[in-house]
């Protein structure tokens, strides 16, 4: 059984990047302590979970018995919903005071991911900070946990509203703040029982894959700076061993063993439960009881039939950008899906064709240079400087905004600064500079993490509302924004990089909802990674295979051009397998 519930505390926090099976590791540690004889509440507030759907049963905003579960109670929080509540708080006293535009500008301001965060934290803040609010239960169990921020801000001395009206104009992430609506003792004694292990435990969950690895890394020193201490770490869907032939089988298993290896020294220093990966989802009690064991049978390959018809490839998409001789492609997507092997095969197999392209990236985990090993005539590779562009424009704005406040005033700017949003703000001016480049050539830009994403659309949208408002209507006729340009069908493709599994597809298609509040609509969606296609004989991955098909199905109804990418024995590293990556050509070895 697993170490994480070895004399367990109240409250159980899972955290970790999307998709890793937060919500599959929580409902199950609900089921085993129930199984135990423990009355339990699980709280949901990841936008890509449903809880409800794991169990069979609507659930909500409620506490509601989990009627296959004595003893189970679920509480579902949609934090879209707590944003829309939270900014209607802020905005409904003078809504009738302000013009039309002053609001638009505000709940634009308030439509972040970091709304999104605090108000989700204001939700269940009470169930933290006031144990009498769930005295009937044992343990309490969170499939998300707030990051270091959100927790950083909370921590802020001194009042936020008094630094607002001194700040207002720059703070990305405390303007969010002004609508807290409990006092800040509450929120302290919330914080407090984060940070105390005898009453919290929280639980790191990834995958064994580089960047989900390196993400719970970040979560983790994050959080420690806080003050709250991760003490175990999931490796949740590890591939177990086979002793069938497939290569690919044993190539993930390889990788995976190599990053689990290579993991950062404070991740190696905890506590770690291997979760195997099983060949059904996580759907139903009797699937959730086995989570935590390996002794599930496996049927022989002649029993998976995977009934995926044949996918158009990466090459597909190709043809149809060779069309032209120039334009800008991103790729877009959340952390991990594989984005920026996507760019640069594009980026690869275009160079080849004879076209000049200039291939730059704002991720801030920068894989470029290791991907496209080697140089290739017609290919420029550039990127852009993340941490030298924030830095900057921190100091810029410390020294500007920051000279007229106190010292609360400038502490609380300062960590507002160190919010993801001011990265991307930070790189615009660089990025904006790429989008012109490509009026002459190709460029291929390979974005950052789904968050990031939304926000750099954000400063984008800001910059050109912010151009437009300094000039005049003739001047407006012959000016083109960079907005204007990533809304231009014609100059802009816009790639969604997914997984086949549900929360990638959740997660793309909330992005795709996102974008087109400022207008812009993907080109193209590709799904990388897939085992569906990559036809595996293992029994274990054809029947995890056989699952993809219906998410496959779900990307390709939202599609009007799309490509299938298999998953691969070989990393897709270098010239050589980029390229065939992007023709379809078997992959060498």
């Amino acid at each position: 059984m697993v170490q994480f519930l070895d004399d367990a505390p109240r409250h159980i926090f899972f955290t970790g990047k999307g998709g890793v099976g937060k919500t599959s590791v929580a409902c199950a540690t609900a089921v085993e302590l129930t199984r135990r004889g423990k009355r339990v509440l699980i709280i949901s507030t990841d936008p890509a979970s449903n809880v409800g759907h794991v169990f069979g049963q609507t659930i909500g905003n409620r506490m509601t018995p989990i009627d296959a579960v004595p003893g189970l109670d679920a509480l579902e929080i949609d934090p879209e919903q707590a944003a829309e509540a939270y900014r209607n708080r802020i905005i409904d006293p003078v809504r009738a005071i302000l013009p039309p535009s002053e609001i638009a500008t505000i709940t634009e301001q308030l439509s972040g991911s970091c709304t999104v965060e605090i108000a989700s934290f204001n939700e269940f803040t009470n169930l933290l900070a006031d144990p009498s609010r769930t005295a009937g239960y044992d343990h309490v169990i969170f499939d998300t946990a707030p990051t270091g921020h959100t927790i950083r801000l909370l921590q802020l001395p001194g009042d936020w509203t008094a630094y607002l009206d001194a700040g207002r104009g720059d703070a990305s992430c405390l303007g969010p703040m002004s609508g807290l609506d409990k006092s800040k003792n509450t929120y302290r004694a919330a914080v407090e029982a984060l940070t105390d292990p005898d009453v919290t435990r929280l639980v790191l969950v990834a995958r064994a894959q580089p960047s989900s690895l390196h993400e719970v890394n970040r979560t983790l020193t994050e959080l420690a700076e806080t003050g709250i201490q991760a003490s175990h770490l999931v490796i949740n869907g590890l591939l177990p061993h086979a002793d069938d032939a497939d290569p690919l089988h044993h190539a993930i298993e390889e990788r995976e063993h190599a990053a689990l290896e290579a993991m950062p020294a404070g991740l190696a220093a905890l506590r770690r439960d291997d979760i195997p990966l099983k060949a059904t989802t996580m759907i139903g009690v009797d699937a959730l009881s086995r989570m935590f064991t390996s002794d599930e049978a496996h049927r022989s390959p002649d029993d998976v039939i995977v009934d995926l018809p044949e996918q158009p490839g990466l090459d597909e998409l190709v043809d149809d950008l060779a069309s032209q001789d120039h334009g800008l492609v991103m790729t877009m997507g959340k952390g991990g899906v594989g984005k920026t092997t996507i760019a640069a095969a594009i980026a690869t197999e275009l160079a080849r064709r004879g076209k000049k392209v200039l291939l730059t990236t704002s991720d801030p985990a920068t894989h470029l240079a290791a991907t496209l090993a080697g140089e290739m005539a017609g290919l420029t590779v550039d990127s852009i400087d993340p941490e030298r562009a924030t830095q900057a424009y921190r100091e810029r704005v410390m020294a500007t905004r920051g000279s007229s406040l106190d010292e609360e005033g400038r502490a609380a700017l300062a960590e507002d600064l160190r919010s993801p949003c001011t990265e991307e703000i930070a790189v615009f001016q660089e990025f904006s500079h790429a989008v012109n480049t490509a009026r002459h050539q190709f460029v291929i830009i390979d974005t950052a993490p789904t968050g990031h994403t939304l926000l750099l659309m954000d400063a984008t949208g800001s910059y050109h509302r912010d151009v437009l408002r300094h000039m005049d209507s003739a001047q407006r006729l012959h000016t083109t924004t960079p907005l204007m340009c990533l809304q231009d069908p014609e100059h802009t493709k816009i790639i969604i990089v997914t997984l086949p599994d549900t929360t990638p597809v959740l997660e793309a298609t909330a992005l795709v909802t996102d974008l087109a509040r400022a207008d812009i609509h993907p080109w193209a969606w590709v799904v990388n990674n897939s085992l569906a296609a990559a036809h595996p004989t293992s029994a274990l991955l054809g029947r995890r295979a056989r699952d993809e098909v219906t998410q496959i199905e779900n990307v390709t109804a939202q599609a009007t051009r799309w490509a299938v990418v298999p998953a691969l024995a070989n990393e897709p590293i270098g010239q050589a397998h980029l390229a065939a990556l992007a023709s379809g050509t078997e992959d060498p070895s």
